[in-house]
């Protein structure tokens, strides 16, 4: 994704900055990452208290395969489908992923 539509998609919090990183890109908000941009997926930033919040609304946790093929769950969910194309929504979740990194901190 490109860093314009990143910026807008995150325009609820403010400004964001977007740094290259494995392959990827990391978002951050006031210096904490919130987000990744692996693939041309947003994925965001959840922790023990949000990430339910997030399988509820049909997100899915961001996993790898392990050194032993066992898949790795991550702390970055997919942007619920709903989202998507409501600007009201996004900047629900974007804060979300605000909240659980001022947490991780």
């Amino acid at each position: 994704m490109d860093n314009d539509a990143i910026e807008e998609m995150f325009e609820a919090l403010g400004p964001v900055t977007i740094k290259r990183m494995f392959g990827g890109k990391g978002i951050y908000h006031q210096g904490l990452i919130l987000a990744l941009d692996f693939r041309g997926d947003i994925l965001l930033k959840a922790d023990t208290e949000s990430a339910p919040l997030f399988a509820e609304a049909g997100a899915a946790q961001w996993t790898y395969p392990g050194k032993t093929g066992k898949p790795v769950a991550m702390l970055y969910w997919s942007i619920p489908d709903e989202a998507l194309d409501d600007p009201d929504i996004m900047a629900k979740w974007v804060r979300l992923a605000f909240e659980a990194a001022l947490r991780a901190k």
